[in-house]
Order: C-alpha cells, then structure tokens, then sequence
C-alpha cells in the first residue's frame, strides 16, 4: 500500500516538478512570481487535445505543437503585460497583479473558446501495467515520470553548460552587470518564458492523460501546488523546484491513501507551512544576505 501510494505521488510530483520549474525560472530572473502560469498549463493541455481531438493529428504532432505554442504564448505574455512595466521600472506588486489579469483573462478564454464543461482526454499510451512489489504501476506512470526525470535534468545541464545557460544565471545573479557584459537580457527574458511555458504544456498534457480528463480550471490547484513546490524547495533554485514537486505529489498520495482524499490538499499545504517555519528559504536554498 505504502509502495503504491509512494509510486501515484512521484508520478504526480513530477508534473508539479515541471511546473514548478517555469515559476522558478521566472523568478530568478525576475524576481517576479508569474500567477499567469497555471492558465498556461491549461492552454497547453488544451492545445493537446484540439489538434488530437478536433483536428485528427498524429498524438506526438499535437503535443509537440503544443509545447511550441504554448511556449510562445509565455513569450507573448512577457511582452504584452510585463516589458512595458519593466520598462517603466513599475513596482514587483504592478507586475504581480499583472500576471494575475492575465491568469484570470487566459481562464474565461479557454471557457468561451472551447466551454466550460470537462472534456474526456483519451489515453493515447496504454500498454498496460507491471506488478512491483505489490504496487501495480501503468506503462503511462512509468512514461510520465521518466519523460519528466529526462527534461528536468537536461533542462540543468543546459543552464550549467551552454552559454545561453550561463547568460541566464548571470542575468539571475545580476541584470545590470549581465547587460554591461553585452548579454541581451530581454532575449533571456523570452528564452526564460520560452521554456517555463513549454514545460507547463508538457505537465498539463501529462495529467489530462493521467486522469483521463481536463477541463478549464485544471490549471488553478495545479499552479497553486507548484507554486508551493517551488517555495517549499527553494524557490529560484531549479534543484529545489524538483525536489518541492516531488515531495508535494508524494504527501498528497500518502495522505490520500491513509487519511482522506478529502483532505489531501489541505495536508500538502499544511507541510510547507510548518516546513516554511521551520526553515523559511526553502529546503535548498539559501538564507539572502542582507546589505547595509
């Protein structure tokens, strides 16, 4: 029971992971948390499902076009309601309530252009199951989890060894500094939504096939857990991102199966609060210095 609880959490925790991973990189860049990004997981799960659904393409055809969508939608929400405000030096807090417009703008899109009801979400992978240990886990948890390991980790090779990744942390570390050293930091910027956009596509796809069904406010609870993954790891520190939406998939799935599914999202979120008491930067990161 424990094994298969610990199995439904990992693969869970991992599109947390991935999710979490966008609101991490945006915020180390930044300093910004994007509240826009659980609609983006949305779009992109939706994205998925018309080009399969509606208009009959090949299943990798739509989630490909969909990662590359939804990736430049991420670059078209950096453009339309933040660089004019980073431009104007407006207040994180300007920046903040923008993102928020955005998410609530993007959900009432999805529910105009394609309603409001739940839409069934066919189970393209379906080779069935193996039996460990007394767990029994499906070829889709197996193909979840391993496609999100395989991205999470070349996402960190990335930014410790090429120079775009090298750019990114010196855009992170120092903006200012960064573009005296001739780093185009609003070419970082777009790089940045780029591929936090895409990974939520990527996660949204991955559960509307895990539950076999999506509908237009998919995106608020799993934007607010990766959210609290991201702070619970370290928010900014990819690492921790990883680590917070792992731990977070694997309270929820054990507090299902032991107490009440009722409550699991209530324990999640009671964990990184008394976590967050315990240690406020997160489990890797790091208390910041302060400057006097």
């Amino acid at each position: 029971m424990l094994f298969q609880q610990l199995i439904n959490g990992l693969t869970l925790g991992s599109t947390y992971a991935l999710t979490a991973v966008g609101y991490s990189m945006v915020f180390g860049i930044l300093g910004l948390v994007n509240f826009s990004h659980g609609s983006v997981y949305t779009v992109g799960a939706f994205l998925t499902l018309i080009f399969f659904t509606a208009l009959k393409f090949n299943f990798f055809v739509s989630f490909l076009l969909s990662i590359i969508l939804t990736g430049l939608l991420g670059i078209l929400i950096d453009r339309i309601s933040l660089y004019p405000l980073r431009k104007r030096n407006a207040p994180k807090v300007t920046s903040l309530i923008s993102t928020i417009g955005v998410s609530i703008f993007l959900q009432n899109l999805i529910m105009i252009t394609w309603g409001s009801e739940t839409k069934k979400f066919p189970l393209v992978i379906n080779r069935g199951s193996i039996n460990l240990f007394g767990a029994n886990i499906s070829t889709l948890q197996i193909m979840i989890f391993s496609m999100c390991i395989v991205l999470m980790v070349s996402l960190n090779i990335m930014i410790q060894k090429t120079r775009v990744g090298k750019a990114m942390r010196a855009t992170a570390q120092n903006s200012k500094a960064a573009m005296l050293m001739g780093i185009n930091i609003n070419a970082i910027i777009m790089i940045t939504f780029f591929m936090g956009s895409s990974l939520a596509s990527v996660a949204g796809t991955m559960v509307g096939m895990y539950y076999q069904t999506i509908d237009p406010y998919i995106g608020y609870m799993a934007g607010l857990k990766a959210f609290a993954a991201a702070v619970l790891g370290g928010i900014g520190v990819l690492p921790g991102a990883i680590v917070g939406g792992l731990s977070i998939g694997v309270i929820e799935a054990i507090a299902a199966g032991y107490l009440n599914a009722g409550y699991r999202d209530a324990i999640a979120f009671a964990v990184l609060v008394l976590m967050l008491i315990v240690k406020p930067s997160g489990l890797l990161g790091k208390q910041a210095s302060k400057k006097v």
